[in-house]
């Protein structure tokens, strides 16, 4: 499998991306496995673990903002597919974890941004919690690595 310039890859399969933020634990961003492409559950976090769409005030107060997140998930998503040779457009499956069920309109609304009825097949769950207070949302995901193209060359032989 080649290497991509946002990537490292290992002879498993594993997909490290360089400049995003490192997995909370022993895994890798994404896997792939013959043309699939298994992307970890993926979040708003950003390189230095600050978390895009959470601003915390000079009093403390937190303001969470599920549509600043869900977009930053989906464009993480993204170039974690571009690492591995694919688009947003080679999304066949989604699964998408939100904290609290009243985002599901922020979340939908910036969904429909980036896909239509044409899109992936996608389940959304609320969960009772994700790794870090301030996320509402993570989305992990399966995409289809276009076939390579297939020669159509021939050679005659000369008689």
């Amino acid at each position: 499998m080649p290497e991509h310039d946002m990537g490292v890859t290992d002879a498993s399969g594993a997909v490290t991306v360089a400049g995003k933020a490192v997995p909370r634990g022993r895994f890798p961003h994404a896997r792939v496995s013959g043309d699939l492409v298994f992307v970890s559950g993926t979040s708003s976090r950003r390189p230095d673990n600050t978390i895009e769409g959470a601003e915390v005030d000079e009093f403390g107060t937190t303001h969470l903002d599920i549509a600043v997140q869900t977009r930053a998930v989906i464009e993480n998503i993204r170039e974690v597919l571009s690492a591995c040779g694919c688009s947003l457009g080679d999304l066949v499956q989604t699964t998408s974890y939100l904290v609290d069920m009243n985002d599901f309109g922020g979340y939908n609304a910036v969904w429909a941004e980036y896909f239509d009825e044409n899109g992936p097949a996608r389940t959304t769950v609320a969960v009772h919690s994700l790794p870090h207070p301030h996320l509402r949302i993570e989305i992990q995901a399966v995409a289809r690595r276009a076939e390579p193209a297939i020669s159509t060359t021939t050679t005659e032989e000369e008689p």
